[in-house]
């Protein structure tokens, strides 16, 4: 478990990410301002993978905005947790919980603007 998020964190998910990117394809991930999320530093980023900065203050195009939304509204909201491990604890099972559900996570995600008829 990896309980910061900064660069060498995020270094590792990126990592992660691009181990799982098909020979010849090529990632985008779309990332906000954090902190972490700097390239400058400790950051590295892989080859096959191409970091998109959101402008800053603009929720609306962040669509994770709305997952945590729902994770906080659903399952993270009115509870007081004893320890930090169960802070932890509940947000793995919440995360698996929505991970499951694919269709939901499209239709909290999808923006409507956004839409594209292929």
């Amino acid at each position: 478990m990896l309980p910061k998020a900064d660069a060498e964190t995020m270094t590792l998910h990126l990592a992660e990410i691009a181990r799982t990117v098909r020979p010849g394809y090529h990632a985008v991930v779309v990332l906000d301002g954090a902190g972490w999320h700097k390239t400058g530093g400790r950051l590295r980023v892989p080859d096959n993978i191409s970091l998109l900065k959101l402008p800053p203050y603009s929720p609306e195009l962040n669509p994770v905005e709305n997952v945590w939304q729902f994770l906080r509204g659903n399952w993270l909201s009115n509870r007081v947790f004893d320890t930090y491990d169960d802070i932890v604890d509940a947000c793995c099972d919440a995360w698996n919980a929505l991970a499951a559900e694919p269709g939901r996570i499209r239709s909290i995600a999808t923006r409507a603007w956004a839409a594209v008829n292929l």
